[in-house]
């Protein structure tokens, strides 16, 4: 099956929103845009739920991050940005919006 470039378009929305509402969230309980961008770091279980308690959103941005393959739970089963994810934030927030060094 081919993705049409409308439903490209979608999806890097959908992914775009996420990502935005995912910093915003990460800001307003104390946590940087490391946390998820530096592959050995990332977002414990515990905080996760936190965040889900604090917003509804939360858990539909979990799941497109992760059916987009924008985000996973790497192998310290911490939730952090992939490639194409942190591809996406640093296009959007510029890359010294979050250092990756």
């Amino acid at each position: 099956m081919t993705i049409t470039s409308t439903t490209r378009t979608g999806m890097q929305r959908s992914l775009r929103q996420c990502l935005s509402r995912m910093a915003a969230l990460l800001y307003q309980h104390g946590h940087v845009l490391e946390t998820v961008t530096i592959s050995h770091r990332g977002l414990d279980r515990a905080t996760i739920d936190e965040l889900e308690t604090a917003s509804a959103d939360w858990h539909i941005c979990q799941r497109i991050l992760e059916q987009s393959e924008s985000a996973f739970f790497n192998e310290h089963d911490r939730f952090v940005l992939t490639e194409l994810g942190r591809e996406l934030l640093f296009d959007m927030f510029g890359e010294g919006a979050a250092d990756c060094a």
